[in-house]
């Protein structure tokens, strides 16, 4: 489940402006962050202003700031704006982003395709024939987290759409080389592992959210891809890409991940998801519409950015 193949790196902006675009974004720590993600290393009186838009047990959990809402909401508005994330559907459908509803989102590292809000079966099918043959089966796997994990740093240990698994660890209990020696592991097996704050996540190698991404994109005739993402899962889709960007935290930015076609930020925590929907969205300007956005984070036809007006 490779991602569609590579056509050309670093096209000029006026060639992106042109061609239909696609636009898919992993989530948590990219475009949206939990209050301990949000890197706010500011003076308090001088903290941006943040839009929840993700609550979970009755309590606020996910924000962007104001000004990436509003630059979400417009790009959502003028792009295919695709949501690219390892959650669950369950889990995906409790955040409400920015502007009009995706009339696709891609869930589950790419094994589920939402089209306006519906599992695609044919999606389903296509991936559940690809994993039976390329990887060992997910009990599997789930047998040798569950057996290798010491519980005095495991928390929690589940399974995500029948599809892979993940563990819920004490991060500074955890020791240096166990993550290490899974990827070794699991490697043998067909399956990648990914380390993202608290959780270790073990995925099947097929199954990748570039395979989706190229699904979409042939679906809509989208010839140009921009993508973002954080961590080693977002690394496929990354490169599978036109262009893309990744922020100065995260698994890609700790191990110095690069690539020529690829922007790597300095900024951290919820700056860095501000400046990837600025970044996006200079990219997708229409030109002779007097749109390019403003390096203030207003709105691309100047005006300032109304968090009112922007819709859940």
């Amino acid at each position: 489940m490779s991602g569609r193949p590579l056509a050309h790196h670093n096209p000029p902006l006026e060639a992106l402006r042109a061609a239909p675009l696609l636009v898919a974004s992993d989530l948590d720590r990219t475009l949206i962050y939990s209050a301990p993600a949000l890197g706010l290393a500011m003076p308090d009186a001088e903290a941006p202003r943040l839009l929840c838009v993700e609550t979970y047990e009755r309590k606020p959990l996910s924000y962007m700031t104001e000004t990436a809402a509003g630059l979400l909401a417009e790009l959502a508005g003028s792009t295919t704006f695709v949501p690219t994330t390892t959650r669950t559907r369950e889990q995906y459908r409790r955040i409400h982003l920015p502007g009009p509803a995706p009339e696709f989102a891609i869930c589950a590292n790419g094994g589920q395709l939402l089209v306006r809000g519906e599992s695609d079966r044919d999606w389903q099918r296509t991936v559940a024939e690809r994993l039976a043959s390329h990887c060992a089966p997910l009990e599997e796997i789930r047998t040798h987290l569950v057996r290798t994990a010491d519980p005095a740093w495991l928390l929690k240990e589940r399974t995500a759409e029948d599809l892979f698994a993940y563990l819920v660890v004490e991060r500074p209990l955890l020791p240096d080389t166990w993550v290490k020696d899974l990827a070794g592991w699991a490697g043998e097996r067909g399956w990648t592992v990914s380390l993202q704050g608290r959780k270790i996540y073990a995925v099947p190698r097929p199954l990748t959210k570039s395979a989706a991404v190229a699904e979409v994109a042939r679906r809509t005739g989208a010839s140009v891809v921009l993508a973002a993402g954080d961590s080693l899962l977002d690394a496929d889709l990354l490169l599978a890409a036109d262009r893309g960007w990744r922020p100065g935290h995260g698994e890609l930015a700790d191990t110095g991940w690069h690539a020529p076609h690829v922007t790597a930020l300095d900024e951290r925590g919820v700056a860095a998801g501000e400046e990837i929907t600025r970044a996006f969205l200079h990219a997708a300007a229409a030109p002779g519409h007097g749109r390019s956005p403003a390096p203030d984070g207003s709105g691309a036809d100047g005006s300032a950015v109304d968090a009112s007006a922007v819709g859940g």
